[in-house]
Order: structure tokens, then sequence, then C-alpha cells
């Protein structure tokens, strides 16, 4: 709509604007959330996007209700009173007081009533139930999140009821946490007015509802898009009151014909929901207990909703934080708010570094808020009027907050709490904060001792932990961006997927190793065998594997989604360079400490030298599993679209052995070259330098496990403790094989990196590889920085020797 146009609309009702009236320049009269709203329906609704119709009442009505009530003065003269020091509470309440006086002067209330009836003649509904929401004409701007600072009401049906939820919002705008918000902003609070919109219900009550962003909110990763769900209406997920369902989607394979590339996928408890009242507005109730343990989204509907989360960022040029609901009659999906994201797309080029020097007992879980480590004293909070009792730098321990707990939250050193998601209100507020937040730990406010010294960690992946005690930690800010340019390609060592968008500012060219031992300890828990096998098992085995992983209709598609959900997410952190996953390489005392391990394992005098790596995937009593291990790399490259995953084989004693485990890989549909599949081996056993030709005939690329190859070259098990001294990358003899295996392989076309934990641990041992012509160095993620410091600092030359005095 042009400028001409829209003052035309506005001369014929200056109190009302419709949706599709509205675009993002009408922010000076309705607010961001509603401005938004009407760009969603002008310019998304066209293209597909579906969104609720409704209106919104203008600045010049909120000014007129002002004016007809004569509150110019006396809330000028409140204003003035708190910049004089009067209590914030105090206040508050008086402006409340006055709005909640004052009565819709009458043309305001006509224009109200008219655009009701429209609502009511276009849907075909009387008494129409609507939702009736705040938006302040300073919210939702890129610097200033406004997160639930004025009020909202859902189900409101009928004329009445939606002019009193109208002066309910506009009293709204003087709430204490509004005003305490707009003083730390800055923001002049005569200057903000505050328009209502009136939306059209989505029957998510009988349906679910939640909130996506098209990004890593944890990191500001640019490529996955987050959505959180929940059953009933989205206020539960919003405020915190449930643990959600997560769907993670990978958004450059969106479009690609035949990808799913949903590339995580978890259950929350989703304990409650919120749903119509008879009455009019909500009420909560407990969750059936069948639709808990069930996800809420079908996978078209994630693929639905992040396609439309695309197009909107698209057309906002900007990361989103968008609400979406899912209608329970109708089975229609709707976008019911789109804003801006405030905090991670504002970062740019930086990355914060935060170790933990020391480990201690870790006292609950929960999901990770932020990149952060703080250290302070556990106060259990029960609510915000409590708020005396807790100093500066505490650490706020609660079931949930909400936005009345603001003043409380802003001088927290963390928040743990019981119930909420990422999209949580600790969540949001923490992130501006920059505060970490443990949050759905489940059990937080009973476990914490109040008065007692914990340590908040979000600096280990997705999953956040609280410590006993006070432990040691180190902070480092890295300017990426200033980074010099590194001599070779330098990727990294991951294991654990809920770390992989972690470090995706470091000027990494891929992943050189994951290991997928961390994914099937720690995601599945149960031996291989165990699923892959799972109706012959004996009754007490069974047990115990059922205790771990529930019930499931199919144990061994249990391991090979979580397996391939693991695999995705560390792929998709690199994409569309390569992630090159190691199979699996537990020795045998470590796949007997598995669930059902026990049953499959035997002991061996040294694991090391044992039962390992590639025998173990021709061996009937190891096949199966190998082959659930193919299905899931198969699935991540062709289903989900990852295809920059490259398998390799770990521990390959003989060529006759890699000509068997490619031909197990080839019958599961892992056939080397077809749809430009590469298999690489690891180089860590003698034989595979003296047979580096043969080697190279049978796999695209060579990776050395430095620690592996040093044991057998010396002859060292690399678990004694008496023989720990002799256990030396840097020995002639080991340097010797890296020099022989690169040179053979180069002289095959194959290139050879490095994945073992010497150059992680010893920068210098990492120039030696360069020199030695090595094609690539794996490391541990947090040595990348160093070892880059390292490569590209000129070596400092010995002066030479003086001639000796006479």
């Amino acid at each position: 709509m042009d400028a001409a146009t829209r003052e035309s609309v506005a001369q014929e009702d200056p109190w009302i604007r419709w949706f599709e009236d509205l675009g993002l320049a009408d922010v000076p009269q309705v607010g961001g959330k509603n401005a938004s709203l009407g760009e969603l329906t002008r310019a998304l609704v066209p293209e597909g996007v579906r969104v609720p119709g409704g209106f919104a009442t203008t600045a010049d009505a909120y000014r007129r209700f002002l004016a007809a009530n004569g509150l110019e003065g006396p809330l000028a003269a409140q204003v003035e009173r708190l910049h004089r020091g009067v209590p914030l509470a105090e206040v508050g309440a008086a402006i409340r007081s006055l709005f909640s006086a004052g009565t819709l002067p009458a043309d305001v209330r006509e224009a109200l009533r008219h655009a009701y009836q429209e609502m009511e003649r276009r849907e075909g509904v009387p008494g129409l139930a609507v939702a009736v929401r705040s938006s302040a004409t300073a919210e939702d701007l890129p610097h200033a999140s406004f997160a639930g600072q004025q009020e909202s009401f859902l189900n409101v049906r009928g004329l009445r009821g939606l002019e009193e939820a109208v002066v309910r919002c506009l009293t709204s705008l003087f709430t204490d946490r509004a005003i305490s918000y707009r003083e730390e902003m800055g923001f002049d609070h005569l200057a903000i007015a505050l328009s209502v919109g009136v939306q059209r219900m989505v029957r998510s009550d009988l349906g679910a509802a939640g909130v996506l962003f098209t990004l890593d909110p944890e990191t500001g990763f640019p490529k996955v898009l987050y959505i959180n769900a929940a059953w009933g209406l989205g206020e539960s997920v919003v405020k915190g009151l449930v643990d959600p369902d997560q769907e993670v989607v990978f958004k450059p394979l969106l479009e690609q014909p035949g990808c799913v590339p949903i590339v995580d996928r978890s259950v929350g408890t989703k304990e409650i929901r919120i749903v119509y009242d008879q009455q009019g507005g909500t009420r909560t109730e407990d969750t059936p207990a069948a639709d808990r343990a069930r996800p809420v989204l079908s996978e078209e509907d994630v693929l639905q909703l992040a396609r439309w989360g695309v197009r909107i960022e698209r057309h906002y040029g900007a990361p989103m934080d968008v609400e979406w609901a899912k209608d329970g009659e109708t089975g229609e999906l709707f976008i019911v708010q789109a804003r801006p994201e405030t905090v991670r797309s504002r970062e740019s080029g930086t990355l914060e570094q935060v170790t933990l020097l020391e480990r201690g007992e870790a006292l609950l879980e929960g999901a990770a808020v932020g990149g952060a480590v703080a250290v302070g004293t556990v106060r259990v909070i029960a609510s915000a009027a409590q708020g005396d009792r807790f100093q500066a730098g505490d650490i706020l321990v609660a079931e949930r907050t909400d936005p009345d707990w603001g003043p409380l939250v802003a001088r927290a050193g963390a928040i743990v709490t019981d119930h909420g998601g990422r999209t949580s209100h600790a969540a949001i507020v923490s992130r501006e904060l920059g505060i970490p937040a443990v949050v759905g730990t489940g059990r937080a406010t009973h476990l914490l001792q109040d008065g007692a010294t914990v340590t908040v960690s979000c600096a280990e992946g997705d999953r956040g932990f609280v410590y006993a005690g006070a432990l040691k930690h180190r902070r480092e800010v890295i300017q990426t961006q200033e980074l010099p340019p590194a001599p070779v390609p330098l990727l990294m060592n991951l294991g654990n997927p809920d770390a992989a968008f972690r470090w995706w500012r470091l000027p990494t060219r891929g992943i050189g190793l994951a290991r997928i031992e961390f994914i099937i300890a720690d995601r599945i828990g149960v031996h291989p065998m165990a699923l892959a096998t799972y109706p012959q098992l004996p009754d007490a085995a069974r047990v115990a594997v059922d205790a771990r992983i529930g019930s499931v209709a199919d144990p061994a598609e249990f391991f090979v989604e979580r397996l391939a959900a693991g695999i995705a997410r560390l792929a998709a952190a690199v994409h569309p360079q390569p992630a090159i996953v190691r199979t699996s390489d537990f020795k045998t005392n470590e796949y007997a400490t598995l669930v059902a391990g026990a049953h499959f394992e035997s002991a061996e005098e040294n694991p090391m030298l044992g039962f390992r790596g590639a025998s173990r995937y021709v061996d009937d009593r190891y096949r199966a599993a190998f082959h659930l291990e193919c299905r899931a790399i198969r699935r991540v490259r062709e289903r989900m679209g990852l295809d920059n995953v490259v398998p390799m084989i770990p521990f390959c004693r003989t060529l006759d052995e890699a000509d068997r485990v490619l031909a197990e890989m080839a019958r599961c549909g892992l056939e080397r070259g077809r749809d430009g599949l590469e298999i690489y081996v690891m180089c860590e056993i003698p034989s595979n330098v003296i047979l580096a030709e043969g080697f190279a005939a049978r796999f695209d690329g060579f990776s050395i496990g430095s620690n592996d190859l040093t044991q057998l070259v010396l002859g060292v098990d690399r678990d004694n403790a008496t023989l720990a001294p002799l256990f030396d990358e840097h020995d002639a003899a080991v340097r010797w094989m890296i020099t022989q295996v690169i040179e053979r392989a180069h002289a095959c076309g194959r290139p050879v990196g490095i994945c073992g934990q010497a150059p992680s641990d010893d920068p210098g041992f990492a120039r030696f590889l360069v020199d030695a012509g090595i094609d690539s160095v794996s490391l541990n993620p947090d040595s990348i920085v160093p070892v880059l410091r390292t490569l590209t600092t000129p070596v400092q030359q010995a002066p030479p020797p003086q001639p000796a005095a006479r």
C-alpha cells in the first residue's frame, strides 16, 4: 500500500486498521507486533503462509483514551515521581489505577464494535473467539525484544469482553516490568503508545502451538531452524510452563527434492496444556499420559513450518522469532506472530570460548542457554515477591520465570528452572542479559540447597550442568575475523552432537573425525547388538534394555534414528564441507559397560589389541550392529541430503579385512563411488603404512590416528602408566612412519590428514606435520586457535654463533 492510500485509510477511521492494510512502516501507529502481523498478512499470505485475520487499534486511539479520561497530566506527574526516586511499585500501581478507572471513548468503542462485527461476518461465527494482544510502538525493534512486557488475553468472546480486554491491554503498558524494562533501555514512557491487536483465535487448544527460531538461539548458527512444540495454546511454551518437543531443521536442503532435512527431534514431557475455559479465557489441565510421550508435530508439519520460517526470514531480511499454532479442528497450521530475533543476530565475528578447568559433582542437568559459566549462591525463589532476599550475582532457582520476574532476573548471575525450553521466558531473557541458564531440569527447586555455592555451566554443548562448589574456568573472546589464514586446512574432532553448532564461527574446513561412540553411549546407551537382536534377548537383558529406551516399537529403528540424528547434527554444522564419520571403535571393555553389554562381550587381556574396529564389522558377533550403523549413515546422506558425510573405517589390519568391510557396506547400500560416496581409512597400524599402496587402492583417503600408531610402532600400551614416559609421538620411528604414509599416499593420489590427539596437545607437532606435507590437521575445537597461532608465527632463528674471544 502506497503512502497516499495509507493516509486515506487512516482518515476514514483513525482508530482501527485492518492487518491487510498494515506493513512494517506502520510501527508508529500500531507498534511492532501489529505492524509485523500486517506485513505477514499483506506480503506472505499470497505466498501460501496462513495468518489468522484481524485488526489493530491505533496509537491515536490510545491517545484519544488518555485525552478523554484526562490522563496526560496525571501520567506525566507519576513518571516525574519515578524519576525523583519514588519506588517503582508505588508509581506503577498509581498509573494502573488511573487507567483501570478510564473508559473507552464512544467513538473508539463504536469503531471497535464495527470492526468486531465485520470479523464475525468474515468468519461466519457469531461471538467469535479472538486473541487480544498488546503492541507497544517501540516494540520488537532490532535491539530490544520487549518479551512479554505487556499483556495478552486469549479466547475473548463478545463485544463487552473485547472492550474490557482492550482497556486491560492499555493498562498493561505500565506494568512494573514494562516500566522497569523501558527505564533500562532508555525509552521515554510518555512518547510510547500502545496498539491492541485483535486476531481470530486458532483452535490450538484442541491442537498444538509453539515457537520457531530461524537460527540456533544458543549459538547463532544460521543454517538451522529450531521449532518448539506443545499441546494446547502456545502460552505454555512462551511462558516456560512445559518442557516442549524440539525439532531442528537444516535450512539449505529444505527445497532439495526428496530431502527430509530434520536433523534432530526430541520429545519433551509436556506435562500440562492450556485450553479454552467454557466461561471464556483459558485454563490449565494435565496432558493425557499418551500425549506426553508422543511428538506433537508430524514430519510434514515440521517441514511446512520450516519452509514458512525460511520465507518469513527471507522477506524480513533478518533472523526471526515466530509463534505458530495448529488448529485441532482443521489440522491447519498458522503463523500468529513474527518478530526479529534480537540477541544472536547482533553477534558477528566474535566467539566466546569458556572452558571449565576442573570438574565437580554434577548435581543436575537440563537444556543449556548461552555458552557461559557462572559461580554463585543458590537462591530458591518461589515467587517474584521474594526478591528482597536475592542479591546481585546469586543463582536464581525457580520452577519457571515470567515477565514479572524481570527486576530479579536482571540481578542474577545465572538462572536454573524446573520447567521450560529454549524458547521460554527464562531462556529469552538470559540470552539478552548474557547470563547462563539451565532450563527444564525437572527438579532444581527440590535438589539444590538454598545458600549453597554452585557452578552453572553452559559451556559444554546443548546440555547445561549445575556442579557443586566453585569450579575454576577460563573465558576468552576471540575475534575470528582477525585470525590469520592457516597454511593447511584445519578441521575439528567432534563427538558430541549437542556441541556441534557451538563452533561454527571457527575458521575450519570441516570435521576430520566425528566419533560416533559418544552418540551410542550418550544418546542410546544400549549395546548395539542388543537392539539389532532384541527379539532373541534373554528376559533379564530385555528388561534392562526396556528400562533404558522405554516402549519403542522397533528397537533397531530406535538405534538407527538416534545415531542418524547425532551424525546429522555434526554434518549440518560444517555442510557442505566434509564430515568424516568414523564407524564405531569401542573396545570390548567399553562395549561391556553399555546396557546389556555383558551379554555380548567377553573379557580380553589387552582390549587395545583385541576385538575392535574393522574386525567386528565382518564377524557374526557384531555384523548386524554394523549394518545398523551403515543404515544410519545412509539415512543421513540420502534421506536428509547431507552427502558431505564421509564414513571412515578404524583399525583395519589387513587388505583382506578391508575388502570384506567394503563388501558389507555395499550390501547396506554404501557402495564406494556410488552417488559420490567416498570412504576413508584410519592409518593407525604399521600395516597401513607398509601396505599404503594397497589401502590407497581400496579407500579414498587416510587419516592418521597418532595415539594408536605411536602405541604400535613403539610397542607401548598407551594405557600403561608405567610405560607412559616411552609413549612419544615425536620419536623418530613414529615420525618416519607418518612421513612415509604421506609420501606414498600422495604418490597414489590420496589425501592424508591426521585426527589423532598429538597436534591438539602439542602445536609444535602440528608444525612438523605441515612440514611433512600433511593435507589437513584435525584438532579438538579448543585447540584450533592456539595451533593456528603457532602455525602462523614465524619460527625464531637461533642467532649465529659468535667467534670465541681471544
